[in-house]
């Protein structure tokens, strides 16, 4: 499928000899005669690239660039002008546009400009692509699954806070919603070389262990010290050090390290020398810490240090929309890893989980369907394979967002089979319609192309033509 170019032109003779050129080279065109008519039209079209003539009837040709640029980035913008002045190019390269051809143009020179923005486009896409895997380490792609404004909005934060100088992160959420994946993923995105990532789980060592697991030991500082040992703050030199169940640490382990973060000094257990350290302390914790320093059990100068960045995990009740694409995802994950063929469920079974208010989050609902494709389930997931406690939940208030709107009409009759397409075309929709139809928007939210945007659209739309034809 060819890539669209939308052509915005007062002459209707410069928008045909233009459209028969690039149709011939392969391009797909659609036009605009004035300036609001251009902006509506790249709003509705999602096109790979625009060619902007600098004189409208109805406005300048950098308004209009500008008004691109808000919509998209990205997208490559060609002026044309026959007022060929160093200033107004100038103008329009600072603003954006990616070339600036005078009238009369040659159309080769034309077809030569066209073809290098799309591969400066293509290339800077596929690096971004490439960076992004690799510098979250996989587990943003594979293991963050969520197309919520919720989850979004976690997503740009873990992005803004990778290419910060943020040495003190605070993630707060309930059990099971995936705070170790956030600070996993806030360190791959801080380096671009492998960099060390220690964890430790403050709730489950015994405080006199923490604290020599965390600042390690000199030789003799303790009966079984029989050699010096280095410590985690140590070892994620130049990494992060990653403190789940902070809020568990005890009172006189929490001056040690409030040392650290503020000094980024420490001591060895039995050391007589302060070490340097330059290390990122990310921390998590399902308690309320603001109760927990009430109640003397947490310092305040320390969580007060510990949350120069605070970031919030929704629970999966906040963000309902996603469950569908989650379940999608383990059952994909369960089918390799168990050797099965399991197929999406049915839109009964979507219906009770997307109700369920999860009280373990995205972890409960993984051991959910990874249960049911162990003990039960063969070629599809039904509700007899619940838990109780699914089966039999009490339905929610109706004014709470229980089912996608896109979902909810699916799930109207009884094992309705959706597929891992019907998925997809849902969160699409559903994506269209928070954005109000801008396809740039949706793009991004989605995490594509507009190209593969557009080419979807148009395969959903044939498939509903060839249904309704049917």
């Amino acid at each position: 499928m060819g890539k669209t170019i939308l052509i915005i032109d007062d002459e209707k003779t410069i928008r045909w000899s233009l459209a028969e050129a690039l149709v011939a080279s392969g391009y797909e065109t659609v036009d605009a005669d004035t300036a609001a008519n251009g902006i509506a039209r790249f709003r509705e079209t999602c096109p790979d690239l625009v060619l902007l003539d600098m004189k409208l009837p109805d406005g300048s040709g950098l308004d209009v660039l500008k008004a691109i640029r808000a919509e998209d980035a990205a997208v490559p913008v060609v002026m044309m002008t026959a007022y060929a002045e160093v200033e107004t190019a100038v103008d329009a390269m600072k603003h954006g546009a990616y070339d600036f051809i005078p009238k009369p143009y040659s159309v080769e020179k034309l077809r030569v400009s066209i073809a290098n923005a799309m591969e400066t486009e293509r290339l800077k896409t596929e690096i971004a692509y490439l960076r992004t895997s690799s510098s979250v380490g996989g587990s943003f792609s594979k293991n963050f699954i969520g197309r919520s404004p919720a989850m979004q909005e976690i997503f740009e934060k873990i992005r803004k806070i990778g290419q910060s100088k943020a040495t003190t992160i605070l993630i707060t959420g309930e059990s099971g919603s995936g705070k170790e994946l956030v600070a996993r993923a806030i360190h791959a995105a801080s380096h671009d070389e492998p960099r060390p990532f220690m964890e430790i789980n403050c709730a489950s060592v015994p405080e006199n262990l923490l604290e020599s697991e965390l600042f390690g030991y000199e030789k003799g500082a303790f009966t079984d010290a029989k050699a010096r040992k280095a410590g985690l703050v140590e070892l994620a030199e130049g990494g992060t050090l990653f403190l789940d169940e902070i809020g568990e640490m005890g009172i006189t382990l929490q001056s040690r390290l409030l040392r650290v973060l503020e000094n980024k000094t420490f001591r060895r257990v039995g050391g007589v020398k302060d070490l340097t350290v330059n290390t990122r302390i990310v921390s998590a914790t399902n308690r309320d810490l603001t109760q927990a320093i009430k109640d003397k059990q947490f310092r305040e100068d320390l969580y007060y240090r510990l949350k120069v960045i605070p970031l919030q995990i929704p629970t999966l009740r906040e963000r309902r929309d996603d469950i569908p694409l989650l379940v999608s995802h383990f059952i994909e994950r369960f089918n390799r890893e168990l050797g099965k063929s399991v197929s999406m469920p049915g839109g009964d079974v979507l219906e009770l989980l997307v109700r369920y208010d999860w009280p373990g989050n995205v972890r409960e609902l993984k051991n959910v369907i990874e249960r049911a494709m162990l003990l039960d389930a063969q070629d599809a997931l039904l509700v007899s394979h619940l838990p109780t406690e699914i089966r039999g939940g009490t339905p929610l208030d109706p004014t709470q967002a229980v089912m996608p709107r896109a979902l909810s009409a699916s799930v109207t009759s009884t094992f309705f089979p959706m597929t891992l397409r019907d998925v997809e075309r849902i969160q699409i929709e559903k994506t269209l319609e928070q954005t109000n139809g801008n396809k740039s928007r949706a793009a991004a939210i989605l995490g594509i192309s507009r190209q593969t945007l557009r080419e979807k659209l148009k395969t959903f739309h044939g498939v509903d033509e060839a249904a309704a034809e049917a």
